[in-house]
């Protein structure tokens, strides 16, 4: 399915308008994210079994604990978080580090490829600033680092679908762009089967 289906997108834009999903949280923690897509990065992880997930856009932290938490079921994994504003009371986790940077700078991601030895298998999630300009600088920035099998997932896609005019163009055109040069990334389309997500299309695995 290329294009989420009506019923399906008219769910998505009485969900988001609701703002219901900004009461969804782990262990306390706002995470911001839609349920079935958290569910996603459970079977992703454990499929993939990254050694290192960079996050561009930390906001409370409420994400990276889930992955950290996920991470510690698998034994294995760490998470560099990247924002430019810190916000108070952000979870500790020995598995979390957090970068207060710009993540769609260069400068960001040479700090980033200190945590990453050659042999490591990484996984990226751009959950930052989800205007499209932003959104195409940090694919160029960090797809290069994602492991062939794992996944560079651009969050929010569906912005461009429910006109969520403040960014509007927002990261589905950022994507459409990025495939458009790149054919070493796919859209895994095995992850629209709950028929309704925030990252829609916006699972891109690299398949070389």
């Amino acid at each position: 399915m290329d294009i989420m289906e009506q019923p399906a997108l008219k769910f998505m834009q009485h969900f988001f308008y609701s703002e219901v999903w900004k009461q969804t949280q782990w262990m306390g923690i706002n995470t911001l994210k839609c349920p079935s897509d958290l569910f996603l990065y459970q079977e992703i992880l454990t499929k993939v079994r990254p050694d290192i997930i960079i996050e561009c856009g930390t906001f409370q932290g409420g994400s990276a604990l889930y992955f950290a938490h996920i991470c510690d079921l698998l034994q294995n994994g760490r998470i560099i978080t990247i924002d430019s504003i810190v916000q108070p009371n952000r979870p500790v986790h020995p598995r979390i580090t957090y970068i207060q940077a710009d993540s769609g700078s260069i400068h960001t991601l040479m700090q980033v490829k200190v945590f990453i030895e050659p042999t490591d298998k990484v996984l990226v999630i751009l959950d930052s600033d989800h205007f499209s300009e932003h959104v195409q600088k940090e694919l160029a920035l960090y797809h290069p680092l994602v492991s062939v099998g794992s996944y560079i997932v651009v969050e929010d896609t569906i912005c461009d679908e429910v006109s969520f005019e403040f960014n509007n163009p927002g990261p589905k055109e950022a994507v459409t762009k990025f495939l458009e040069q790149h054919d070493d990334f796919e859209i895994d389309t095995s992850q629209h089967k709950f028929h309704w997500s925030f990252n829609w299309n916006g699972y891109l695995r690299r398949i070389r």
